[in-house]
């Protein structure tokens, strides 16, 4: 239910953002490769910045996911990518900080401010 909450308030965060604006839509493109199967990786593995903590993570071809890439104007060509949803960095890992009570993820692409985070594999932390 929360995450429902959570992707209708920044669909509509999103929406008004294009609006406020006025400026035209800017799709972006992103080429991310799923794996083959969706492993959970050791944290320590994860080489591209920070590992995310995400309250959803799915699939862009998700009914979840779906329309907040349309809203960001992101096109996914492999639709079975990772997608986290509502993501903030862990910053320490095994200093007894660094914790995440969702969805621990590395992720290949984290540019879009904590909203999403592309190409994501789960990590144990």
């Amino acid at each position: 239910m929360f995450s429902c909450i959570s992707t209708l308030f920044f669909a509509a965060i999103a929406a008004n953002l294009a609006v406020a604006t006025g400026n035209p839509p800017v799709t972006t493109t992103v080429t991310v490769t799923a794996p083959p199967t969706t492993v959970t990786e050791p944290a320590s593995q994860c080489n591209t910045g920070p590992i995310q903590c995400c309250n959803s993570v799915d699939k862009a071809g998700s009914s979840a996911v779906t329309p907040l890439l349309g809203l960001l104007g992101v096109v996914i060509q492999d639709l079975n990518v990772l997608v986290g949803v509502t993501c903030s960095p862990i910053t320490v890992i095994g200093a007894g900080g660094g914790s995440c009570s969702a969805h621990p993820v590395c992720c290949e692409n984290n540019n879009f401010k904590g909203l999403i985070a592309i190409g994501c594999v789960p990590v144990s932390l």
